[in-house]
């Protein structure tokens, strides 16, 4: 399921629970952590309404703290149940949609792509603090440290290998998953500071550029007004 219409099966399923998926985001032209879920769900037609809360304002921390005391988003509130951090997000869409297959179906891909996810999540502090996602901007050649160029460099090698060992073509384990979802906001990345990237990859990277829930999120992004200084001046450096 690759596009924005709902899944018949899904469809029954969110009108016999009467589920009512509310995701909390912020600025889409930064927020590459809200960029995530919000991507995935779009992706698979899985219905949602979106709060989108403004970075950097004074009334930001009290405003996610009504969906979320951890006081970050995305914040997925699902009927009862609250769901904050994105991969916990995916996590839990995967288990409530399991007939989707938001994660590869085959048990090693499925690992395989949880183990990627996990270190997307938790590492690459270099790459992020560098070359914060700034999608209005264009940034050539701005934001190569050492460190962010390592990050860069096993980012390479984790889509690489994937395609080496999968044999996908167009995805990083065939058809569009969690993985693609988790490393869009890296394309995003790539896209402002013009990273060079080997074909194969380059080709992937423009493959995720117009999938269409990553084109919606880019002209949504592109059309907000609001700046937030800090990214910006990490941005340019």
């Amino acid at each position: 399921m690759q596009d924005t219409e709902i899944h018949p099966a899904l469809a029954q399923i969110m009108n016999e629970h009467r589920a009512r998926m509310l995701l909390v985001i912020g600025n889409k032209n930064y927020s590459s952590w809200s960029m995530r879920p919000w991507v995935l769900m779009k992706a698979f037609g899985i219905p949602f309404e979106e709060i989108r809360i403004l970075l950097g304002q004074p009334d930001t921390t009290s405003r996610i703290a009504e969906y979320s005391t951890a006081g970050k988003v995305p914040v997925l509130v699902a009927n009862d149940i609250t769901v904050w951090d994105s991969l916990a997000i995916c996590e839990f869409l995967a288990d409530q949609f399991s007939i989707l297959n938001l994660w590869p179906e085959d048990v090693a891909a499925r690992a395989h792509a949880r183990s990627i996810c996990a270190e997307m999540h938790a590492g690459f502090s270099s790459l992020r603090f560098d070359m914060p996602m700034n999608i209005r901007a264009s940034l050539p050649g701005k934001g190569r440290t050492l460190g962010a160029q390592a990050d860069i460099g096993r980012i390479c090698e984790i889509w690489e290998d994937c395609f080496s060992r999968y044999g996908a073509t167009e995805y990083l384990f065939g058809s569009f998953s969690i993985a693609d979802a988790y490393f869009a906001p890296v394309v995003m990345r790539f896209r402002t500071y013009g990273v060079s990237l080997a074909p194969a990859l380059q080709a992937y990277a423009d493959r995720i550029a117009i999938h269409p829930a990553v084109l919606q999120w880019m002209r949504e992004a592109n059309a907000e007004t609001e700046t937030m200084a800090w990214h910006d001046a990490r941005s340019e450096k």
